[in-house]
């Protein structure tokens, strides 16, 4: 499609929306340029840090544990940012005007994910740990148990959590 249909696309289903639609729409659309410009940044800070440490200057060595962690978070803080705007992106696309909940809860596993590579276990107490494993398991669950209604409101049926 090119720009100018989706404009009128756009444009057309603007009309038939209510106040607060528009509302929903002009706040989704600043947050997914608010979300290119953290994206962007993240990814030149990334950048600058793989580059500069460790082709130009040497003095990045990816072997160390710390500088594993330190990369591999400014990677995991880039695609936790893509997430989110894919999310938006889909949410426009297909006229939700609601963030469904399973996308959230993946975003926030991503997260954890996220936290779990960067965390210095000799600085992290024993209940930190315990705390981080309690969420993942929760939201875990929680997501298998969105999984399985979506199931269940495709088959039109009632198939329980499990899907």
């Amino acid at each position: 499609m090119s720009i100018e249909s989706d404009w009128r696309e756009f444009r057309a289903r603007l009309a038939v929306m209510s106040v607060y639609q528009r509302f929903e729409q002009l706040v989704t659309f600043a947050l997914s340029l608010l979300l290119v410009v953290v994206i962007v940044a993240a990814m030149w800070n990334l950048f600058l840090r793989v580059m500069l440490g460790l082709v130009i200057e040497g003095s990045l060595d990816p072997t160390d544990h710390q500088v594993f962690q330190s990369v591999f978070g400014a990677i995991f803080t880039v695609m936790i940012a893509l997430e989110f705007k894919r999310s938006i992106v889909v949410s426009v696309e297909n006229r939700d005007t609601v963030f469904h909940v399973r996308t959230v809860i993946l975003v926030s596993l991503l997260a954890l994910l996220r936290k779990f590579i960067i965390l210095d276990l000799e600085k992290t107490d024993a209940a930190t740990i315990a705390a981080l494993g309690f969420v993942t398991v929760a939201l875990g669950l929680i997501y298998w148990l969105i999984r399985g209604q979506d199931a269940a409101r495709r088959l039109g049926g009632n198939a329980g959590p499990g899907g």
